[in-house]
């Protein structure tokens, strides 16, 4: 047993939706929570600078006494979940490979769409996983890069941003998918605008709770999971960082973990 806090790391506040939802399945746990919003976007850089972010993010998560990490984004993972595994002798799971799982198990006519940033999207690696699995599978990648923008800025909802959206989307709805990752953890703060556009008859796929069921295993898997009774140790204390503008992130997060969270700002010295 350990009542150490679990690490997540974003680009920014899409992780939050990773958080929330391993709130509501591991309500004992801690959480450090890193954003590093003064490089969002992660998925128009270079792999190698978001590999070095990530490592970096890792790296001060480790110095909070974190027992595990969840890399909660998905370009940060495609970039560097290999070699993190490597570098660092801490349990690293990413938001693809629950993903990927969830999408196989939920698609009928084995038409998959993934919808992500530019790096993710470029990487191939969602194609790539599918593939392995299931070779028949046809499936449609297109780069969204715009939607991260419209979440960290609050302007999902807007006429433009509609316009923008099923602009976007109209290359996977040709293509008569019926299963959609949202391979970018801030997708799922625009998952209603998405699925006005793609109809009710595509299932939206979110990574968070596979991700949350996953971080489960491997905190059990390494005895790791806090089963304390004690009020002291299994009430838990959540602490959120950023590296850029704390107020943004504290009121969008506020709405969406349904409570009042207040960021601090911590740089990291990465370029």
């Amino acid at each position: 047993m350990s009542t150490k806090p679990i690490g997540v790391l974003d680009s920014g506040v899409g992780g939050l939706t990773v958080v929330k939802e391993l709130m509501r399945q591991l309500p004992r746990e801690s959480i450090v929570y890193y954003g590093d919003t003064a490089h969002c976007p992660y998925g128009i850089r270079d792999l190698a600078q978001v590999r070095e972010f990530t490592f970096r993010i890792i790296e001060y998560l480790i110095e909070q006494d974190v027992k595990m990490i969840v890399i909660a984004c998905n370009t940060a993972t495609a970039a560097s979940m290999s070699e993190a595994r490597q570098r660092f002798n801490i349990p690293i799971i990413g938001v693809i490979q629950p993903g990927v799982r969830a999408a196989i198990s939920a698609t009928r006519n084995n038409r998959i769409g993934v919808i992500g940033t530019e790096g993710t999207i470029n990487s191939n690696i969602y194609q790539n996983m599918l593939l392995k699995i299931n070779p028949s599978m046809f499936v449609a990648s297109q780069a969204c890069q715009p939607f991260v923008s419209l979440v960290e800025q609050n302007l999902v909802y807007t006429k433009d941003a509609r316009r923008l959206i099923a602009e976007y989307m109209e290359p996977i709805k040709v293509q008569h998918v019926d299963t959609l990752i949202l391979g970018c953890t801030h997708y799922p703060l625009m998952a209603n605008a998405i699925s006005m556009v793609m109809g009710p008859e595509v299932e939206l796929i979110s990574s968070a709770e596979e991700t949350a069921r996953e971080t489960i295993a491997v905190l059990y898997q390494h005895h790791l999971l806090n089963w304390s009774d004690d009020p002291a140790t299994h009430i838990p204390t959540h602490k959120f960082y950023v590296s850029g503008h704390t107020r943004p992130f504290s009121e969008m997060g506020s709405r969406w973990l349904n409570r009042t969270i207040l960021a601090e700002q911590v740089t990291l010295g990465v370029r």
